[in-house]
């Protein structure tokens, strides 16, 4: 897999953790959580990071910025698999835990395979035509 191709799939997964963090910040239980606030917090500041390489079309950028944050959105997915149980137990929460657990393994999967792993170099855009 090409790095645009990786940066676009990962995209794709991220979009799995985009839907989780919109369903924990609208929830009345975030209301009440600092725990959960911080989930919630954490997933935008991950893709929020990303956004700018992305729309660059920059993904020896997008990519080097995803492995950099990609233990804090560990970090994130692991509080919210801790806490998810004493926040609620509704399918609703059940079923954005293992959406936030899948897409983080995937995004990881990703991020560490072996056409991922050395450090991408400059830009990899394709050239205007």
């Amino acid at each position: 897999m090409t790095p645009d191709e990786t940066m676009r799939r990962l995209d794709d997964v991220l979009s799995h953790v985009w839907m989780v963090r919109t369903f924990l910040k609208h929830c009345e239980e975030a209301e009440e959580d600092d725990e959960l606030r911080d989930v919630h917090r954490a997933l935008y500041d991950y893709m929020l990071a990303l956004g700018g390489p992305l729309n660059a079309n920059d993904a020896a950028a997008y990519l080097k910025q995803a492995k950099k944050k990609l233990a804090k959105l560990r970090r994130a997915m692991e509080l919210f698999l801790e806490i998810q149980p004493e926040i609620s137990s509704h399918t609703n929460f059940q079923m954005a835990a293992r959406s936030l657990s899948n897409a983080v393994d995937e995004v990881t999967r990703l991020l560490e395979s072996p056409a991922n792993t050395a450090a991408p170099q400059g830009n990899t855009a394709a050239p205007d035509a």
